[in-house]
């Protein structure tokens, strides 16, 4: 999915130099934007206000890259539409999110997306392999979705905006074990035959068959208030399966792949938050800031690595520097822990909730002027 073997020089373009980078601007400007919003008192910009914070986050970042990673090289029409439409849809929400246009673009934009991506995972005969077109397409639907739920008359047929987002969330945590899996599992055995050492515990069928199961549960109980302590029940063990999974992986033979152990440290993030989303759901207390270790924390981490690692390899075959792997994951480890402690009324605690947002900022600021340094180097070498 992510080699570029048949781009035309020319006339196709990987989706992940065009999407990466708008995607880690957005989430530079959308953290801060929306704590100054609020504390400034001026409710501007009035997307990011509310529920609005995390449809951007969620439908207008996590959709871009999801849309760099798994769309492959296209032709530069078919990119030019995707990437129009996402960038109305997110500059009609930031500025008027009730409005006909804000609320018609970001679905139009993850319903195409949709149509492009799921086909490309039918192709697979394994029914755990089958999973990754189904979830894209459920979260590509959850955008419509949130339009629903705001509309009159219909609130007793959907889940409020909160628990949508919710799901969405664990939706995500979901996608990231499976594809975080399929990066990390090849790329340490990859590392440890150079050296020697079988590794024999690659995906882990059993493990990961089970993360499946569980964490759909967990996504559909999670939408309902009746139901949602079942959801933490189910989520404590998948937190501890997908630390059983990463202990397998036997990373402590990898310290010269600091690339490798970010993405480990990601994908340990992922157990953080199902667990403490768990406990949060079982002791009827809000899990907003347990989801943002997954939001923050895993999302972040895994994404920055990916990015970057990307990048570099079509850059110069090789992996981001180690300053580089190591600095984007003490950062957003910091304001994964700074947003934690917040709470789950933040605007009380203005300086962990600026802490977490500077530290997040920068990181992704970073990210994208790497990014778009590393493109020119890329398109020269394709040549």
């Amino acid at each position: 999915m992510t080699s570029d073997k048949s781009a035309r020089p020319g006339k196709s373009i990987h989706a992940f130099w065009l999407f990466f980078p708008a995607a880690a601007i957005l989430a530079a400007l959308t953290v801060p934007l929306s704590i100054h919003g609020v504390l400034s008192g001026t409710g501007w910009p009035p997307g990011l206000l509310g529920a609005g914070h995390g449809h951007e986050l969620i439908f207008g970042f996590a959709l871009a890259l999801i849309a760099g990673y798994t769309l492959g090289p296209q032709s530069r029409r078919t990119l030019a539409t995707l990437f129009t439409l996402w960038l109305l849809a997110r500059i009609t929400w930031l500025l008027a999110p009730d409005s006909w246009p804000a609320q018609l673009l970001s679905p139009a934009f993850a319903l195409l997306l949709a149509r492009y991506v799921v086909p490309r995972f039918n192709a697979a005969k394994k029914w755990r392999n089958k999973i990754a077109g189904p979830l894209i397409l459920v979260l590509c639907l959850m955008v419509p979705g949130f339009w629903l739920t705001g509309l009159a008359g219909l609130e007793s047929l959907t889940p409020d905006r909160t628990r949508l987002l919710q799901s969405a969330v664990l939706a995500l945590l979901l996608f990231m074990t499976f594809m975080g899996g399929r990066i990390i599992a090849p790329a340490v055995a990859g590392t440890l035959e150079k050296k020697g050492v079988p590794l024999e515990a690659r995906v882990q069928p059993r493990i990961e068959g089970a993360l499946i199961v569980l964490l759909i549960a967990a996504m559909g109980l999670a939408m309902s208030q009746i139901t949602e302590r079942l959801a933490g029940a189910v989520l404590l063990p998948a937190a501890l399966l997908i630390v059983v999974r990463i202990l397998r992986w036997r990373l402590w033979h990898c310290p010269e792949r600091p690339d490798l152990l970010v993405l480990a440290a990601g994908y340990l993030w992922l157990a953080a938050g199902a667990s403490a989303t768990g406990t949060h759901l079982l002791a009827g207390i809000s899990p907003t800031p347990a989801l943002h270790l997954v939001t923050v924390g895993a999302l972040g981490t895994l994404s920055a690595s990916v990015m970057l690692r990307l990048a570099w390899q079509r850059a110069s075959r090789r992996p981001p520097p180690a300053w580089q792997a190591v600095g984007l994951a003490v950062l957003l480890g910091l304001s994964a822990l700074s947003r934690y402690l917040a709470g789950p009324t933040p605007f009380a605690s203005p300086g962990w909730l600026w802490l977490s947002a500077g530290l997040w900022c920068v990181t992704y600021l970073g990210v994208a002027i790497q990014l778009l340094t590393l493109y020119r180097p890329a398109h020269n070498r394709r040549k």
